[in-house]
């Protein structure tokens, strides 16, 4: 992503120019992502990244200023936490229709483009009705197969491939189905932050409480009849004939029943039925109990009534026990109900479809919006909460725009609490030397000015009262050596020097102790040498050392020297002003500690000493 912003604003993307540098900019993303709430905004925060572009640069404080004007409230902060970006959902096959063509080409296209149907080749009206008798329904892409006469639910539909949303409803309900926490978070957010949202959201919230979480329609009456009309069938049937057999067995218990001889004998003859015998002794009776198990039939399946007709027919009028259904007429009720279920189920689907599809467009809006909210808030919370202000940027081309100049700067990258950070003020035009006592915040000094100028040149707020700056081609920041370096380590350190020392003009450059690679006095050396180099480039350098005088004497130049003096020692603790004093050698610990000594003991002694400095 970030490489798709630089193309567009013609950066080349080397700003962060050494390891130190690059962990700064970690430090500012991570004091970022912690102000984010969805995982979207912690990954595009990432997108902000410092840059030598005027472009982007203003690209992204517009977007600063928009979310300065965001309230991070705590009920918005509360609906974020259910946004996330939009998922597309798993294909789904759909088993009740399919596409046909006699194209070898249209058929492959349309096996790209519906993975979820199923696609046959066909040459004629017969191959159409054969697929008409194992599909509910069949939809032909071929022109030609048009005004043919095929028995079942057959539609010609060319123009299948730019609208398939008609064609496979299920593609865009499972879409808003697998995605509807996400867009009804959304919808919280806008009503939330009270933003204008790109659609009707009692329309959408209507919509989608249409939809059930696997895809398909829910609250529509008829269609929970038919529903659980086809699932209830085979049960109720059962219970119905129960509902006959119990009624006509409590009638033969009460009744007495006179077989005279013939009967009997007929009754032998005929393989003991009795079904003569229910017919002129329990007519009535008979009568009765059928009523009964049609009765239930209709209505515990609330069947209407151009179906209640099967029903009467479900069970004989001839007297017999027990009684039993006519299966081919069961048969013929599940099938009308099914075609019914089916048949409302895609009118209702194509239905809902139409509506969403209007709406997957603003839908995708007011996520995405909802999202970017998020980052505009991180920012703003960030601003809020390390009190940034957005800094100027000066005309590079004027002497009084050279270099830097904060007031009242506070690091949040220290391990205190920001409130109880010192503010800094400083500004440099130049190659300069910063001096100052052990643990008096020199090292904090360069962190505070490299992380100033790397949200800066980010387009975002800084943690100052005020930055000045000019735009910095890029960033080197080397940080501490920690020990003596061997000959191979300074010899690679002198190259990454070498190439500092050439190409771009307008560069940062902090170097904090750089005289600890090697002996003092050949440090001093290489810093002054180094310094004369970038002087000539009129770049702004920062070098943090405890060999200043040293370091001025060997340069060929005016070297600026700068101090972060300390202001004397308290029960033991350095009392130091943060702030560098411009033009000043600060004083080191070791010269307070004996200025002390010398305070308080009249021997001479530390005075002696006290005179070296």
């Amino acid at each position: 992503a970030r490489g798709a912003i630089r193309r567009r604003h013609d950066d080349d993307g080397d700003f962060l120019a050494t390891d130190r540098a690059r962990e700064v900019y970690e430090d500012v993303l991570g004091l970022l992502r912690a102000r984010t709430v969805t995982d979207y905004a912690a990954k595009r925060i990432a997108t902000f990244y410092p840059t030598a572009s005027a472009s982007r640069i203003e690209e992204v404080r517009e977007f600063v200023e928009r979310g300065s004007e965001r309230d991070p409230d705590p009920d918005v902060l509360d609906a974020l936490a259910g946004v996330e970006p939009l998922s597309p959902p798993a294909t789904r096959r759909v088993r009740d229709r399919c596409l046909a063509t006699a194209d070898a080409e249209r058929f492959a296209a349309a096996e790209e483009a519906f993975p979820e149907l199923s696609v046959e080749v066909v040459e004629d009206a017969r191959g159409l009705a054969e697929l008409a008798r194992s599909y509910s329904t069949v939809v032909a892409l071929d022109e030609a197969f048009a005004g043919i006469d095929v028995e079942g639910d057959v539609r010609v539909r060319p123009d299948a491939m730019e609208n398939p949303g008609e064609i496979v409803p299920e593609r865009v309900l499972a879409f808003f189905a697998e995605n509807r926490s996400r867009i009804l978070a959304a919808a919280a957010v806008h009503e939330a932050a009270e933003l204008d949202p790109p659609c009707d959201l009692d329309a959408l919230r209507d919509a989608l409480d249409r939809l059930a979480d696997d895809g398909t329609i829910v609250g529509d009456a008829e269609l929970d009849r038919l529903v659980t009309a086809v699932d209830d069938l085979d049960a109720t049937v059962s219970t119905a004939e129960s509902v006959a057999n119990d009624r006509l067995r409590e009638a033969i218990r009460e009744r007495d029943v006179t077989i005279e001889g013939t009967d009997f004998l007929s009754l032998v003859e005929q393989g003991a039925r009795v079904d003569s015998l229910l017919d002129r002794e329990l007519e009535d009776e008979y009568d009765a109990a059928v009523a009964a198990a049609r009765e239930h039939l209709v209505d515990a399946l609330d069947l209407r009534p151009e179906e209640a007709d099967f029903a009467e027919r479900a069970f004989p009028d001839d007297p017999a026990f027990p009684v039993e259904h006519e299966p081919s007429v069961i048969s013929r009720l599940r099938t009308e109900l099914k075609v019914g279920r089916d048949r409302r189920a895609a009118r209702l689907k194509r239905d809902l479809a139409d509506d969403l599809s209007a709406l997957r467009d603003p839908v995708e809006d007011l996520v995405r919006e909802a999202l970017e909210l998020d980052v505009e808030l991180a920012v703003a919370r960030f601003a809020d909460d390390f009190d940034c202000t957005l800094p100027t940027f000066a005309d590079a081309n004027t002497d009084e725009s050279h270099g830097f100049a904060i007031e009242d700067g506070r690091s949040p990258l220290l391990d205190v609490d920001f409130a109880d950070v010192d503010p800094v003020d400083y500004r440099v035009s130049g190659a300069t030397l910063l001096s100052g006592v052990n643990s008096g915040g020199k090292t904090s000094t360069l962190d505070l000015v490299a992380l100033v100028v790397v949200l800066a040149q980010m387009g975002l707020p800084v943690p100052a009262e005020r930055v000045e700056l000019e735009r910095f081609s890029e960033l080197h920041y080397y940080a501490k050596t920690q020990g003596t370096l061997d000959a191979g380590a300074f010899e690679s350190t002198l190259r990454d020097f070498r190439e500092l020392a050439d190409g771009e003009t307008n560069r940062l450059v902090l170097v904090d102790e750089l005289e600890s690679i090697t002996e003092p006095g050949a440090s001093a050396k290489i810093v002054a040498g180094i310094l004369e180099a970038l002087d000539e480039q009129a770049a702004t350098a920062v070098f943090v050392s405890h060999l200043a005088g040293e370091i001025r004497e060997a340069a060929g130049f005016d070297v600026a020297v700068d101090g972060i003096e300390a202001l004397g020692l308290e029960d033991g603790e350095l009392v130091v002003n943060r702030s560098p004093v411009k033009d000043h050698l600060a004083r080191s610990t070791p010269e307070l500690i004996v200025e002390k000594l010398a305070d308080d003991d009249g021997s001479g002694f530390y005075d002696r000493l006290l005179e070296k400095f």
